[in-house]
C-alpha cells in the first residue's frame, strides 16, 4: 500500500515543479524598440534615434523637423522618410520636401543614392525621401569632408509650397539604419609603388653591343664605406690641409688680439 501512494506523490511534485518553475524560464528574447513620436526644431533639440527604431511624428506642414544618430566607423548609414500628406481637398497647389544630413560639426554631407528631394503634386497621398550616406571612415585629413564618426542629424523641410497650406496636419515616417563595413577608405592599401625602382646600367662604349644580363654599375655601401676611409685618399689630404689652415688663422688671430700694441702702437 506504501508503493501506490509514494507514486502519486512523485507524481504530484513533478506535475507542480513545471507551473513553480516557468518565471525562471521566461522569455528573454529583446523586446522591441519602442517608436519615437517626437521631433525637434534644431540642432540642439533634436530627438535622438537609434539605427532600426521606427519614428512616426505628427507634424504641421512648413515645420523644421530635426533627428540625431549615431553612426560609427565602418558603418554606411541609410535613410528613409515616407511623408504622408493632408487630404487633397485641403491642399491649395505641389510642395517639394526635402531631407538633409549634417554631421557633428554642421557639415552637410552628401547622398551617394536615393530622391533626395521630391515634389509632391497637388493630389498625391504621400511622398518618400530616400538617403544612402557615404561610409563613415576611421580619419581624415583636416581639410577633408569625409563622414568621421559621431553624432549625425537629419533634417526634413519643406518648400516651395502655398502660404494657405502652412500648417496643415503631416504625418513623418522616419527609418534609419546602418550597415557595418570595414573603416579603411577605399584605395588604402598601395599595390604597386608609386615609382619604379632605380637601376642604372653600365655605360657602353660607342659600337658596343649590349649584354644579355644588365650590369648594375653602381657601388655597394661597403665598398663606398672603404673607399672613404681608405689611405691614401685626396679626401685625408683636403681634411689635413684645412686643419693646419684652420690652426694657422687661429694662433694669427690670438697674437693680434692679444698682442695689438705691437703692432699699431705709434713710435715716440
Amino acid at each position: 500500500m506504501r508503493t501506490p501512494l509514494l507514486l502519486a506523490s512523485v507524481a504530484a511534485a513533478c506535475a507542480v515543479l513545471p507551473a513553480t518553475a516557468l518565471p525562471a524560464a521566461a522569455d528573454t528574447s529583446p523586446s522591441p524598440r519602442p517608436t519615437v513620436g517626437t521631433a525637434g526644431t534644431s540642432f540642439l533639440t533634436a530627438t535622438t534615434v537609434e539605427p532600426g527604431q521606427p519614428v512616426r511624428v505628427p507634424a504641421s506642414t512648413g515645420d523644421y523637423l530635426y533627428w540625431s544618430f549615431a553612426a560609427a566607423a565602418g558603418q554606411t548609414g541609410r535613410i528613409a522618410v515616407t511623408v504622408t500628406l493632408p487630404p487633397a481637398a485641403s491642399r491649395h497647389g505641389a510642395a517639394t520636401y526635402t531631407i538633409d544630413v549634417f554631421d557633428g560639426l554642421r557639415r552637410r554631407q552628401a547622398c551617394t543614392a536615393g530622391p533626395q528631394n521630391a515634389t509632391a503634386a497637388a493630389g498625391a497621398a504621400s511622398v518618400r525621401l530616400r538617403c544612402t550616406l557615404r561610409q563613415v571612415r576611421a580619419w581624415a585629413e583636416p581639410w577633408a569632408d569625409d563622414p568621421l564618426p559621431g553624432t549625425y542629424y537629419l533634417r526634413l523641410a519643406a518648400s516651395g509650397l502655398p502660404e494657405q497650406d502652412l500648417g496643415l496636419p503631416i504625418r513623418a515616417d522616419v527609418r534609419i539604419s546602418a550597415k557595418d563595413g570595414d573603416a579603411r577608405p577605399a584605395g588604402a592599401e598601395l599595390k604597386a609603388p608609386l615609382s619604379p625602382a632605380v637601376d642604372p646600367g653600365a655605360t657602353l662604349a660607342p659600337g658596343t653591343a649590349p649584354s644579355a644580363s644588365p650590369v648594375n654599375s653602381a657601388p655597394k655601401p661597403a665598398e663606398r664605406v672603404k673607399g672613404w676611409f681608405s689611405w691614401p685618399s685626396s679626401r685625408w689630404w683636403w681634411t689635413i690641409g684645412g686643419g693646419v689652415l684652420a690652426a694657422v688663422m687661429a694662433v694669427a688671430g690670438y697674437s693680434l688680439t692679444r698682442h695689438p700694441r705691437r703692432w699699431f702702437s705709434a713710435p715716440r
